[in-house]
């Protein structure tokens, strides 16, 4: 076992205070979740392949919000040995199944979320929209290759929005920025961005809560890698949308509604002994 593996395997020592935070918010900040030489490994492989698998063709400044808002790329590690390390790594699927109060967790997908110098801003949204899941036991890891500044910042969080389920079914767009965020203020809802980030920090959020994040005002690429994790046991639910629909072929090949969400896609990577 090579070192990068010695930390990848590692356990992240979380405290009561922190798990119970993350209940209460649907959100939590963890700091040198990986170090800088192993963050360093891993960001060239990433980057590699983010790079090659991008099929934006036009600038920046001729694409719709969603293009803007970073290049999107899933699934990483079924492209490379190097990022399927990171990917599966026990260390974050700990984090992950302790924060969730679960005994072991699956990975869902994965994905690169690149956003590039003078990229927009990400809408207001919730990520579980798009998941055909029975459960609302999800989480995601947003982990930064570099360091973020404060004018870029983490996503920003809507404190407690976990507990509320479906609020609005509109995916990533100028309408559900518009939609939520009037929903966020005329409920008085605590907003929560955490600044800048040193690559390896991460934050961990829950599938249903409302986040967005600025756009990227600086000369360089903001490099995020993110895994989301569903828990052991789940089942996929019926689709309610196109968006889900699509999601359960693309996630869940083979699979259908009532099955375990536990294709070859989504390996057991964590689970109590």
């Amino acid at each position: 076992m090579d070192k990068w593996e010695q930390e990848l395997s590692r356990e992240y020592v979380l405290t009561a205070n922190q798990i119970s935070k993350y209940e209460e918010d649907g959100h939590i900040f963890l700091t040198n979740v990986l170090g800088n030489e192993s963050i360093a490994q891993f960001e060239k492989h990433i980057t590699e392949w983010v790079m090659k698998l991008n099929n934006h063709d036009k600038p920046v400044s001729q694409r719709d919000t969603y293009g803007k808002a970073f290049i999107q790329i899933g699934n990483l590690w079924t492209r490379s040995e190097d990022i399927q390390r990171f990917v599966m790594a026990k260390r974050f699927a700990k984090i992950a199944a302790n924060l969730m109060g679960v005994d072991g967790v699956r990975i869902y997908h994965d994905q690169a979320l690149f956003k590039e110098p003078g990229g927009g801003h990400t809408p207001w949204h919730q990520d579980q929209i798009y998941w055909p899941l029975d459960t609302s036991n999800t989480i995601t890891m947003w982990m930064p290759l570099v360091p973020i500044p404060q004018e870029v910042g983490t996503m920003t969080f809507a404190s407690g929005t976990h507990k509320l389920g479906y609020v609005s079914r509109q995916e990533i767009s100028d309408e559900s920025h518009r939609t939520l965020g009037q929903f966020i203020e005329g409920r008085s809802i605590p907003q929560v961005n955490y600044g800048a980030m040193a690559a390896g920090d991460a934050t961990f959020h829950a599938g249903w809560t409302i986040h967005s994040a600025p756009g990227n005002p600086t000369a360089f690429m903001r490099k995020v890698m993110t895994v989301i994790y569903v828990a052991d046991g789940v089942r996929i639910a019926e689709p309610a949308s196109k968006a889900q629909v699509n999601d359960m072929k693309q996630w869940f090949p083979g699979l259908g509604p009532g099955d375990l969400a536990a294709s070859e896609l989504n390996p057991l990577v964590y689970g109590r002994e």
